[in-house]
């Protein structure tokens, strides 16, 4: 009878999507601060609070929505526990789930959580943030959260990648939301077949990204467009590092008030380079991005490394679904320093006529957002040749707007062995090796 009872609880437990495990209650603090290396955060990382307690979160694995029991698991472990998906399991996620709640608890992803291909569910319920038209399957946040364990997060995307072919205006999840969280750390895990961006990091602080492992092409003749690794904003002290990033636009990319980020220890294949905006979109808009510091990446088969993109002070349409210009603000304090680059288009690009193709129109309605304080340093490699004989580019809208931006130690040419740079509207650019910068008075 006794046994039965037991048997009976049990099962309510594992239909709850719980199983709780005691733990010592001596366990060990996390400091994030020391995990980031070589270059620590411009501020110390909170210490992450030892977790005192288990759930495994149980799943159908037929396909049925486990969205129930994440949120189970969660709530019975919130404030000081560990939420295990277990390994050589498959959760499915049918359902958008708010996580903005969390504190003090653990994700520990061993297994695999796959997100449903029902577009039509998500683009009605798929949480919609306040930039871009950016919709997330989920929003991670809250207070010391960390999302670990080297399992993955697939995003089912070759239906996206499919749809988006034939309707431009439709809104595609990115596989992580990270809103408003404070505190925390996400990673090791394995990213796959984002249906857009792979992060969205909004309007939090004090977060370490390592050891992410990003990729995920299409399959069809459709390619997976907008696949940016990161894209961080209205964020502050956030570390990015020590991750793998295979995807199709940019590697990182910094939106509209992001400060005090460090990247460092990239290996980026596929994409649009390490990217500062695009800022300036939105007319009355204001956009700051400063105290930037780019280390040690490794660029290939990319159209950019090192990029900073503003829109003109003009509508601009880059797109369908993107269209722009006319904002304000300011880029300053941005540091580049230590990228090897193989196959990429351009080894620096900075333009201020993003979406614009008429420079006419850039000339005469220039840039309202200013550059200065901006370093390229120790950076080498071999250009695609697309662009020969210049291998970068550096282009401000006006004589106004850019100041102190530097370019040193550049050992970077094409093919050909062609290495010109070609710089407008630029007040001082250091010229050093290879790197040959026509100093250009207007367009």
């Amino acid at each position: 009878m006794k046994a039965s009872i037991l048997t009976q609880a049990l099962g309510l437990l594992l239909s709850l999507g719980l199983i709780v495990e005691a733990k010592a209650s001596s366990a060990k603090k996390y400091s994030r601060t020391e995990a980031c290396k070589p270059h620590q955060p411009f501020h110390p990382l909170p210490i992450s609070q030892a977790r005192t307690k288990t759930c495994h979160v149980a799943s159908h694995g037929n396909g049925a929505d486990d969205s129930k029991n994440i949120l189970s698991a969660l709530h019975k472990c919130n404030n000081g526990g560990k939420v295990v998906f277990d390994e050589d399991k498959t959760y499915t996620v049918g359902t958008a789930l708010d996580m903005t709640f969390l504190k003090h608890v653990d994700l520990e992803v061993l297994g695999t959580i796959k997100f449903t291909n029902d577009t039509d569910y998500w683009q009605t319920n798929a949480f919609k943030q306040i930039y871009q038209n950016a919709t997330t399957f989920f929003q991670l946040g809250g207070e010391d959260v960390n999302l670990y364990g080297g399992g993955t997060l697939d995003g089912n995307g070759q239906v996206w990648y499919d749809l988006y072919a034939e309707d431009a205006l439709i809104l595609r999840p990115i596989l992580v939301g990270v809103i408003g969280l404070h505190g925390g750390t996400i990673g090791p895990l394995k990213l796959r077949y984002s249906p857009q961006w792979y992060h969205f990091v909004a309007n939090s602080s004090n977060v370490l990204f390592e050891g992410i492992d990003i990729s995920g092409y299409s399959s069809s003749k459709n390619t997976a467009k907008n696949t940016d690794g990161w894209d961080l904003y209205r964020s502050s002290n956030i570390v990015i590092q020590d991750s793998i990033i295979n995807n199709g636009d940019d590697c990182v990319s910094f939106k509209p008030n992001s400060t005090e980020i460090i990247v460092q220890n990239l290996h980026c294949n596929g994409s649009h380079g390490i990217s500062v905006g695009s800022l300036g979109q939105y007319p009355g808009e204001v956009d700051i991005v400063e105290n930037l510091l780019i280390y040690n990446i490794s660029m290939f088969n990319a159209s950019d490394g090192a990029r900073i993109k503003v829109w003109p002070g003009v509508s601009s349409a880059l797109s369908t679904d993107l269209q722009g210009g006319g904002g304000s603000g300011s880029v300053k304090n941005v540091t580049y320093d230590t990228m090897t680059i193989d196959n990429v288009d351009y080894a620096i690009e900075v333009t201020q006529c993003y979406g614009q193709k008429n420079l006419t129109l850039c000339n005469q309605y220039p840039s309202k957002l200013t550059i200065a304080d901006v370093l390229f340093t120790n950076i080498k490699g071999t250009t695609s040749g697309k662009y020969d004989p210049d291998v970068g580019t550096i282009v401000c809208s006006s004589e106004t707007v850019c100041s102190n931006i530097e370019a040193t130690n550049i050992d970077v040419s094409s093919p050909d062995g062609d290495d010109e740079f070609v710089c407008t509207n630029v007040d001082e650019v250091m010229e050093d090796q290879a790197a040959v910068c026509s100093m250009l008075k207007s367009m």
